[in-house]
């Protein structure tokens, strides 16, 4: 069987391109190849800076031969139809197969597909792959058609058999013939050589100064450059995201170790390393006994005579004149948090949030009023809190930030301990963006957790107030991100709050004012107190009594509409967080139906209650007593529920034990007896543990009530007696989930 190597030179691929780019050229190639009958045994892909590689191991020499059975018309059927079925199957009528069926004479063809070279069906389908590859950007030069990211310089398309014998597949892309040659390194070993497999191949262009795997090459640029650091006594600062970026920048990788100018080692350390890795792609070097950045690595493509040492002052000149401009941003907005940072909040008035939610002044004034009002279930000192978030957001106007948005929050903390605020208001400007994804930490702060909050719930409200809410892959707002990043504040953090009652207040604040009311002030009340509510009939009712003193300019029509705007908006908006919590909970582990039992119960604003309830009934459901009790609950389900369909009556009037005819009847009643005071505490104690724990004690005198008991019996005031102790099994169950929603 042989084996085939690819590879496709051209100018510098950009290094955040070339893993998926490999990694298409691998998907792409074999899925045609099997499509096409060639089998294989095993393909791996490799990409440098000016290459992408292909090599697949055990290919069949030839796809098989292929027998199709296809079944025609009748053998009388009109002249038109027999002749369309000939064109598609490509046979004539004498190649026809006359077969009898049930219904009569029947045409079939046979259709034989002879088997192919594999290097006929490898031509075709590289020129496929490369034709259509798909680049998120790509360019054409010269005359030719052809797209690829940078020009394409050749092609080496090379099948080698079990002998040994190398075989160039003959091809042309846009005058772009396929050969067994490639380059190595661009300056170190100018020049084409050939190869004759891929042994051959990753051998000589290691020796051409060329690492073709790209894990390789990032091994050895972290090897290297820690040896350096420990040589220096000092620490290289881990960060993946570059060194997989730097290894996609060079082909024989070569860390080279300098020092940062005196002059810059008193920025803070994010701001070294951040300029150093944006701007130069450095990796920073700390020391580990003060912690400060005092050196780099940077990583060159080549050897040099002066072992790098022209390169490396090259790079610490340019590094200077950009540490030079960070030192100057630095030291600017250094003067300006001294001075209260009064600029920086002012000027965020001219700086847009949204075109219909306002400006970010606005919406700090916004985050400010919900951070205080939150404060009393998250434990925060509301004075604090509502400082915290109005000085969140200040370095958004900050040089610092401006030059580099990803510092924003961290440098609002070193501007807070300039300006000699709190450390809780210093903590908040630098935590309350966080989470920002599953593996970021979450705060725990009381001020830092309210103003996080504060932030994505008024960011949350605010576009489902203007129906700007994500659809299907589009999420413009970041919107999932931010009630993932609400269930997780509250999860983590054991909030229990009602966000029912929260959202609607927001919702209707927003509202309020896109509506425009003449009296804003007094509508934004009204409207709240319609939100707390949370029924539509209720609302209309108290805004009837209440309207004529409240808000006279507002009229009950329109009122009315606002109100069902925030009853829709608010119930949409559950919907949204509570699909949220259930992929957050189903990566946990639990089961959805499980998830969606909970749910289902009064109290589901209370996203710390749900979850408690959730984990409860999974642990429950998980044991033998759990999954037997969910049998006998629904099978009391089913009988009462088909009973009252049958009756036209709910069984909900009470049983009576002096009513019971058998033992087990009694020790149900007992049972019962003893199990309703223990989970009514529980529930109240929000111990679900304990609740799910006397609910399955309820296993046992159940199945036994069902084994020796007859619920539908002749006599109808024992039957009604039994319907109604069901009733009862069925309200106390329920009283704890909803297992009507679990399966099984």
């Amino acid at each position: 069987m042989p084996d085939l190597l690819i590879e496709l030179f051209s100018e510098e691929i950009p290094a955040r391109m070339q893993a998926k780019a490999a990694e298409d050229l691998r998907q792409r190639v074999t899925d045609g190849l099997v499509e096409a009958g060639l089998t294989y045994a095993g393909a791996a892909s490799f990409s440098t800076p000016r290459r992408l590689t292909l090599a697949i191991e055990g290919m069949l020499a030839q796809s098989p031969t292929l027998r199709e059975e296809r079944k025609g018309p009748r053998v009388d059927a009109p002249e038109k139809a027999i002749e369309g079925f000939l064109r598609g199957a490509g046979v004539s009528r004498d190649d026809l197969e006359v077969r009898d069926e049930k219904k009569g004479q029947v045409y079939f063809a046979v259709i034989s597909k002879p088997g192919r070279p594999a290097e006929e069906i490898v031509a075709e389908v590289l020129e496929q792959t490369i034709r259509n590859f798909p680049w998120p950007k790509s360019m054409r030069w010269g005359a030719g058609s052809l797209r690829w990211v940078r020009p394409l310089h050749s092609i080496l398309c090379l099948m080698t058999n079990d002998a040994g014998e190398a075989q160039i597949v003959p091809m042309d892309v846009d005058g772009i013939t396929a050969g067994d040659s490639t380059e190595g390194h661009r300056f170190m070993a100018p020049g084409r050589f050939a190869v004759s497999s891929f042994e051959d191949y990753a051998a000589k262009l290691k020796r051409a100064y060329v690492v073709l795997d790209p894990e390789e090459r990032a091994q050895a640029i972290w090897q290297e450059a820690s040896n350096l650091a420990f040589a220096a006594g000092m620490e290289l600062v881990e960060d993946k995201g570059l060194l997989r970026e730097v290894a996609g920048l060079v082909e024989w990788p070569v860390p080279l170790m300098g020092a940062i100018d005196e002059a810059f080692l008193g920025l803070p350390p994010e701001v070294l390393q951040t300029s150093m890795k944006e701007h130069q792609k450095f990796f920073s070097v700390k020391s580990p006994k003060t912690g400060r950045i005092e050196k780099f690595v940077t990583v060159a493509n080549r050897e040099t005579a002066d072992h790098g040492a022209t390169i490396l002052a090259g790079n610490q000149k340019v590094l200077s004149a950009r540490l030079a401009d960070a030192k100057f941003f630095w030291e600017n907005d250094l003067r300006e948090a001294e001075a209260g940072g009064t600029a920086w909040l002012a000027s965020l008035d001219n700086v847009t949030f949204h075109n219909k939610l306002g400006s970010q002044a606005a919406r700090i004034d916004r985050i400010a009023a919900l951070a205080r009002e939150i404060a009393g279930v998250t434990g925060a000192d509301a004075d604090l809190a509502e400082q915290a978030a109005r000085w969140a957001k200040a370095d958004l106007s900050s040089e610092m930030v401006y030059e580099f948005p990803e510092l924003q929050g961290l440098m609002g903390r070193y501007y807070a301990e300039k300006a000699g605020l709190p450390a809780e208001v210093a903590g908040a400007a630098q935590e309350h963006y966080s989470p920002l994804g599953p593996s970021d930490d979450v705060p725990t702060a009381p001020v830092s957790v309210t103003v996080a909050l504060a932030d994505k719930l008024d960011t949350l409200t605010g576009f489902w107030a203007i129906d700007e809410k994500p659809t299907g892959s589009k999420d413009p707002f970041a919107l999932r991100r931010a009630a993932l990043g609400v269930i997780r504040l509250v999860l983590e953090n054991g909030i229990n709050a009602n966000f029912r009652g929260i959202l609607g207040k927001e919702i209707a604040r927003k509202l309020a004012q896109l509506h425009a009311a003449p009296r804003v002030a007094e509508a934004e009340e009204i409207l709240i107190t319609l939100a707390k509510i949370g029924q539509l009939e209720l609302g209309e009712k108290y805004f009837d009594k209440h309207r004529k003193e409240s808000i006279p300019e507002l009229g009950t029509e329109q009122a009315e509409e606002v109100l069902a705007s925030i009853v829709s908006r608010l119930d949409d908006l559950f919907s949204f967080i509570h699909d949220r919590l259930k992929v957050y909970l189903r990566d946990e582990g639990l089961r959805h139906d499980v998830i969606d039992a909970c749910l289902a119960m009064e109290g589901n604003d209370d996203l710390a209650l749900v979850v408690k309830r959730a984990r409860a009934l999974g642990e429950m459901l998980g044991t033998e007593d759990g999954e037997n009790l969910l049998q006998g609950f629904k099978r009391a389900n089913n009988i009462l529920s088909q009973a009252e369909d049958k009756d036209g009556v709910e069984y909900s009037y009470g049983a009576d034990v002096k009513f019971a005819e058998t033992e087990e009847e009694r020790a149900l009643f007992a049972a019962l007896d003893a199990a309703e005071p223990k989970i009514a505490a529980a529930l109240k104690a929000q111990d679900f543990n304990a609740a799910m724990a006397a609910m399955a004690a309820l296993r046992a005198p159940i199945d036994a009530f069902f084994e020796a008991v007859q619920v539908n019996t002749d006599k109808d005031v024992v039957r009604r007696n039994r319907l109604n102790l069901l009733s009862r099994i069925r309200g106390l169950v329920g009283s704890v989930a909803d297992l009507t929603r679990v399966e099984g």
